[in-house]
């Protein structure tokens, strides 16, 4: 397991990596349809134009070794991630792609971004959490869980 001494350190580095994919989402992804800007809404996004969506096989993860660890070592990016946020860029496995429960899901960790007020910010709280307490049991996870719920049944 990573210690908080491991993740403060490993922060600057994991911060900068998920804003390079936000940078490459938002480059080369498509803006939400007109259901998901209404959900997007709903869950309190407030810069919804800003979000893309990008349809991958596979959920990249880091190139870099010690990065690629502590990802393996917190369960966070595994072959089984179906999506995952970076801010408001969000990838989606291709065969889960578009779902709306998902959408929503992940949606609901752009507006936990927007609240931290940056890439840094929510990451250090979402990695403690992840560490702390294991994932998805955070309150964090729990909270996208908790919206996904109440906005699609």
């Amino acid at each position: 397991m990573i210690s908080k001494k491991e993740l403060d350190s490993l922060l600057p580095m994991a911060s900068e990596w998920a804003r390079n994919q936000e940078d490459f989402i938002i480059q080369n992804g498509i803006p939400l349809t007109d259901d998901l800007k209404i959900d997007a809404y709903l869950i309190g996004v407030d810069q919804i134009e800003k979000v893309r969506l990008l349809e991958v096989d596979t959920i990249p993860t880091p190139n870099i070794p010690v990065l690629r660890e502590a990802v393996s070592a917190t369960g966070l990016l595994t072959p089984n991630t179906i999506g995952v946020t970076f801010r408001y860029g969000i990838y989606i496995r291709s065969d889960f792609w578009l779902r709306r429960n998902l959408v929503v899901h992940e949606l609901t960790h752009t507006m936990q971004y927007e609240r931290y007020g940056n890439v840094m910010r929510f990451l250090k709280y979402y990695l403690k959490e992840c560490i702390e307490v294991g994932y998805p049991y955070g309150p964090l996870e729990l909270e996208a869980r908790r919206i996904e719920k109440e906005i699609c049944n």
